[in-house]
């Protein structure tokens, strides 16, 4: 960061004790146990400067849940990803692991989380290796995409990352998941899962809006997630889907459905 002067000369300034890992490898035992977040910079040649990429990854699963890209990511743009998640799944309870960067240090996300009871872990300072599975997904990302590739604009460098993280998501299998793609462990981790009751209590099915039979709660949650595994957040704009999910934040839209 400092090499491509993407500090910019900024000092962080933070109040209170940060909370750091007390693990370096995390063993997540269900879906929305732990995420972990960071911010990856895209060249883009045709604009002639970078850009910035904040993923949000559910561990247990390697789905990546949540994404921005843009000129910049300021902590407002945290706070929007962090509610919407909070709106859709409920962090509560959730340990939520980034670096030092000044973005997670600010004192307004912090707060934004403390409010929303979950608990945000620091890694380490210069130990990358303590957020190991977002490192290695920007890693991959970086090797099947951006090296392949020369962005010939913002918009061109924004449809390709979206087809890349629909294909991540639902079609690139990995060998730590046993031969699964993120998008099927995610499905198979809720239906195994307690938290099943939560979508209708007792019956572990979801009930059908036209009044059909219910479907189990593993055919359910992969039609659910898997027609809104194309969208992606972004922070403006005029299209809106929160008839969909309910959304009260008007900085918070999902669009691409």
């Amino acid at each position: 960061m400092d090499e491509h002067r993407l500090l910019n000369g900024k000092v962080i300034r933070t109040q209170g004790k940060r909370r750091w890992v007390q693990f370096r490898r995390i063993k997540a035992v269900r879906p929305m146990e732990y995420l972990c977040l960071d911010i990856k910079h895209v060249w883009v040649q045709g604009e002639n400067r970078w850009f910035y990429q904040l993923a949000i990854m559910d561990v247990y699963s390697r789905r990546i849940l949540c994404w921005i890209f843009q000129q910049s990511v300021k902590q407002a743009d945290v706070i929007a990803l962090i509610r919407w998640l909070d709106l859709r799944y409920g962090l509560k309870g959730v340990f939520i692991r980034n670096d030092n960067g000044s973005q997670f240090l600010a004192n307004k996300v912090r707060q934004a989380l403390q409010d929303l009871e979950a608990l945000q872990e620091f890694t380490h300072v210069a130990t990358p290796e303590e957020n190991a599975y977002i490192e290695a997904f920007h890693s991959i990302q970086q090797t099947e995409l951006m090296d392949r590739h020369i962005f010939l604009s913002y918009y061109d460098a924004k449809q390709h990352i979206e087809k890349y993280m629909h294909w991540y998501n639902c079609r690139r299998r990995h060998g730590s998941l046993n031969g699964f793609t993120p998008m099927e462990k995610w499905v198979q981790g809720f239906a195994c899962s307690p938290l099943r009751q939560t979508i209708e209590p007792g019956s572990g099915a979801w009930s059908r809006p036209d009044g059909g039979e219910p479907q189990c709660v593993a055919t359910a949650l992969y039609s659910l997630e898997h027609s809104h595994e194309t969208a992606y957040l972004r922070l403006g704009g005029e299209h809106q889907h929160s008839n969909k999910l309910n959304l009260k934040q008007k900085n918070v839209q999902l669009i691409g459905v």
